[in-house]
């Protein structure tokens, strides 16, 4: 398992964390699903082998925000 992070846009409440969390709890491969309102990221544990970094993107755009794979500055 790898941990992932994504910046997440388009966050504003609750409820739209509320929606990014059980689009992602939902997906084969995924676990210990977190999301933030602030900063607006979603951290995951994900199974390289069941799911890619790009259908995370996907599923979290279909529940109609904007991801991007986080890149850490300091690495």
């Amino acid at each position: 398992m790898d941990t992932l992070t994504f910046d997440v846009d388009g966050m504003t409440c609750g409820s739209c964390t509320g929606s990014v969390q059980r689009a992602l709890s939902a997906v084969d491969g995924l676990s210990n699903v977190h999301v933030s309102l602030r900063p607006g990221t979603a951290t995951m544990d994900a199974d390289s082998a069941r799911v890619t970094p790009e259908q995370i993107e996907a599923v979290i755009g279909r529940a109609g925000y904007r991801a991007k794979a986080h890149v850490d500055a300091h690495t």
